[in-house]
């Protein structure tokens, strides 16, 4: 959303020929990579454009806290001062490029007529309004409607107002308020000049919410900052750390952004500072570390767009509890607008903060995409509505993804979904895949399919998958005869690939159509899946109510799970029909890597509780989350734990401690109905942050609550008897309190009664040997040890980069003897060593084996 000036509405016109003129010249203009670009020759730059070096280094130039959004003004004055019925801007116009073909994976019927049994898409659980029009002073369309879920709350922001959700009931805790009132106090562009186009996002790994949207220093175009809202809690109407970021001096248009491990990632669409002519996609990279901390922080960028010839992106957003690997890159993927061999290019985003020089941007992979048709690539009133055919059509932006690039990693694989929408027997349909191995490849199309069902057009869809694989789309829906419609349909992982075999269910029906404002039809919506259960999904998107009219859009946001069909197919169908493997019945071999580990680490966990009894209730489902985590400070260097086990499912928990309550590392892995646990070896007088997660071999659940304390000053070391000295026992220490009655001082004492060997379970596992390193490639390196103990759970693999400070980075299941670690920096040694833990500790390292990339 833009707003719409006398002096801007002239360059509409203009606007369209230039596309086309440009759609003809097809300048090939450069894809920098500023770094090695990965089997492309880097193009040539926009000719307007100043190129001082490979890298753009940027700094917000104002930082602050503000107040508590719900202590603060609901608007400011100048929302007060806008004037009525706005027009959004158009979106200045993409060139057109791609060469229509025919759609080979068009799913054109609905799931009850392909036999795939009767449809069981379930209803909505909540369904509620969202803002109105005005928007909080906007009087402007269209709302470009979207939103997250958090612990508690549900957050909607359009064009140019949020509200805060109690998302258990759908009643409104805050707002409707403005987005210029979370800049009040703030001063410049973010304050004054706020031009809406608003992503709202949840960073589930911190618990906060970020609230963004782009502006003007001179409140017209061109439109050159991005301000950046990162709330210091999980509470949505808290405190917030402010951050203004001046981009350039062109046309910063249609800003996603993302969550990822190492940074918040940004996708723009590059125009020149008139927004005439387009210069390319551009990626920006910002500090996640220091806006969580509230400190002056940098962006990273390409200096420039990519160019002209480079179709727009999305970055990846993560879902779920499981992490990137560790230093993954985060990937954009791109709309296959290729004129001809249409892929879904595939770039890399590596990021150093510390040195910034390091940073790189390269094209990864080219995934070829199935054919189609555009979606009106030369008008704008294209999707009829009942009462609002012809030129009161409207715009269905088929040349570029939807919001949003959900990312997930499910262990044995990573996967990518997104959308976009096409023209297909006649009517929009939507085009939604999945791109599987992102972050290491190789990168492969795992599905994809257009959704075009019937005679009604479908289009502006936002997709997620739950931890189970299940997959939703949620679209708006319309025809001549029918005013625009909310709906969503769906798949679960056991599906026939390419298919929403779940059906399709309505949201809200609108009763009224838009006339004349525009053409615009929203620019997004946003499907989003809750981060404390990760199975329910949140859709939230726009109609219009009775009477037909200009201004009048109402938003709606509701949300259903896809859980309860999910386990159904696996329990007693493993006879090999299509049960566990059914991410894909036959057609690719990649879908049974899913099932393959699941049958190994149900069994190690499961032993003692009977045979059958687990099996049948866990089959695809993750563990729920641990609650009413306590740490309670037992010395100066001990901290104990407790939490309540929900989960019947369980391989086991995974501690995680942190020094800050943002940052958190695992620090032990331990059994299944495990609930305590005793943190040693901390330092006097600190305070530690704690998380607990349950997991099995269908992933991890959600987190527990965090739970801090702080440890005794030092005055008290006595508590510490000599147990601390001795790093190789010190699972032991764990044993040595319960028993400190007489167990004589020394823990040896245990080994004494000759029948140690018998009961092995009390005791951690032996340390693993013989571990080797070997560079595979100039990214990869493998390992190898020798697994000497027979009661592990599973072993743990650590990594340096200078043999002294190992990190955590990654866990694989018992008996395993070797990993391969992929991501890694060409030219690069690495050290590696390995240890064996059990419910009762960790064994010792290994020895320490190290291997240097291939150049």
């Amino acid at each position: 959303m833009k707003r719409k000036s006398a002096s801007q509405s002239a360059f509409f016109n203009l606007r369209l020929l230039l596309g086309l003129v440009l759609c003809l010249a097809g300048v090939a203009l450069a894809l920098l990579g500023f770094g090695v670009l990965s089997g492309a020759p880097a193009l040539a730059q926009a000719s307007n454009q100043s190129r001082p070096g490979p890298l753009q280094v940027g700094v917000s130039y104002h930082n602050d806290v503000s107040q508590a959004l719900r202590d603060m003004p609901s608007s400011t004055g100048a929302d007060e001062r806008r004037e009525r019925d706005r027009e959004a801007n158009e979106n200045p116009k993409v060139p057109y490029r791609h060469t229509d073909g025919p759609d080979p994976v068009i799913q054109s019927n609905h799931a009850s007529a392909m036999g795939l049994g009767a449809p069981n898409i379930p209803a909505p659980i909540l369904n509620f309004d969202g803002i109105p029009f005005p928007g909080v002073g906007c009087n402007c369309a269209p709302p470009d409607t979207n939103g997250a879920v958090g612990q508690t709350q549900y957050v909607q922001i359009v064009n140019e107002g949020y509200q805060v959700f109690n998302k258990a009931t759908g009643s409104s805790v805050l707002g409707p308020n403005s987005i210029a009132s979370v800049w009040i106090g703030f001063g410049g562009a973010c304050e004054t000049g706020g031009f809406g186009d608003p992503v709202m996002l949840y960073d589930h790994i911190a618990n906060r919410w970020l609230i963004s949207q782009f502006a003007s220093a001179t409140g017209g175009t061109p439109i050159t900052d991005e301000c950046v809202a990162i709330s210091t809690t999980a509470d949505a109407t808290g405190t917030y750390n402010r951050y203004g970021f001046h981009l350039g001096t062109n046309f910063f248009d249609y800003p996603k952004i993302s969550v990822w491990p190492d940074g918040y990632y940004m996708a723009m669409n590059v125009f020149n500072s008139i927004g005439t002519a387009f210069l390319g996609p551009q990626p920006f990279a910002f500090d996640r570390t220091k806006m969580l901390a509230g400190l002056p922080a940098t962006f990273i960028s390409p200096v420039g767009p990519l160019g002209s010839s480079v179709d727009p992106f999305l970055p990846a957003d993560l879902d779920g509890p499981t992490l990137p690997p560790a230093g993954a890159p985060d990937t954009f993927v791109g709309f296959p607008g290729q004129t001809s061999s249409p892929n879904y290019t595939t770039y890399h985003f590596h990021v150093d903060f510390t040195t910034p020089a390091n940073s790189t941007f390269t094209t990864f992979a080219t995934p070829p995409a199935a054919g189609f048709t555009a979606l009106c690539p030369l008008t704008r009133a294209c999707v009829p509505q009942n009462g609002g055919t012809g030129s009161n059509s409207v715009d269905g932006i088929g040349d570029r993804l939807m919001f949003r690039l959900a990312y997930r990693n499910f262990g044995d694989h990573e996967s990518v979904v997104a959308n976009y929408s096409v023209s297909a027997g006649g009517v929009a349909g939507v085009r939604w895949f999945e791109l599987r191995n992102v972050t290491a490849g190789p990168v492969t199309v795992f599905q994809e399919s257009t959704y075009q069902p019937d005679t009604t057009w479908r289009w502006m869809g936002s997709v997620a998958m739950d931890g189970q694989g299940n997959l939703a789309l949620g679209f708006s829906a319309s025809s001549s005869s029918i005013h625009p419609q909310i709906r969503y349909a769906a798949r679960l992982a056991t599906d026939p690939l390419n298919t929403l075999a779940q059906g399709e269910a309505h949201l809200f029906d609108g009763t009224g159509s838009q006339l004349s404002t525009g053409n615009r039809w929203g620019d997004y919506s946003a499907m989003s899946i809750d981060p404390v259960d990760d199975t329910t999904f949140w859709y939230t998107n726009e109609y219009y109510s009775s009477p037909n009219a200009q201004f009048n859009w109402r938003t709606r946001i509701g949300n259903f799970k896809l859980t309860s069909a999910a386990p159904t197919p696996t329990p007693t169908a493993t006879p090999t029909p299509t049960p566990t493997p059914t991410p894909t019945p036959a057609p690719s071999p990649t879908p049974t890597a899913t099932p393959t580990p699941t049958p190994t680490p149900i069994p190690t966990p499961t032993p003692t509780p009977t045979p059958a009894a687990t099996p049948t209730p866990t089959p695809g489902q993750k563990p729920p989350a641990p609650t009413n985590l306590v740490a309670t400070a037992i010395s100066s260097s001990q901290i104990s734990l407790s939490w309540t086990d929900n989960s019947n499912n369980e391989t086991g928990f995974q501690i995680q401690r942190s020094n800050n309550g943002v940052n958190f590392t695992l620090i032990v892995t331990l059994g299944a109905n495990v609930t305590t646990y005793t943190d040693n070896g901390r330092t006097a007088a600190t305070t530690y942050f704690y998380r607990v997660g349950a997991f099995n071999s269908s992933g991890n659940s959600a987190p527990s609550n965090i739970a801090s304390a702080t440890t005794l000053p030092a005055s008290t070391p006595t508590p510490t008897p000599g147990l601390t000295p001795t790093p190789t026992p010190t699972p032991t220490p764990g044993s040595t309190p319960t028993p400190t009655a007489a167990p004589t001082p020394t823990p040896t004492a245990t080994p004494t009664p000759a029948a140690t060997p018998t009961p092995t379970p009390a005791q951690p596992p032996v340390a693993p040997t013989n571990l080797v390193a070997t560079a595979i490639s100039s990214s990869q390196i493998g390992l190898s040890w020798t697994d000497n103990s027979n009661n592990e759970t599973g072993f743990q693999i650590q990594r340096s980069s200078d043999g002294v400070n190992f990190a955590l980075i990654a866990s694989v299941g018992a008996n395993v003897t070797t990993f391969t670690d992929n991501g890694r920096t060409a030219a690069t040694t690495y050290f590696y060593r390995v240890r064996a833990f059990n419910s009762h500790g960790s064994s010792a390292p290994s020895n320490v084996a190290s291997a240097t990339t291939a150049p």
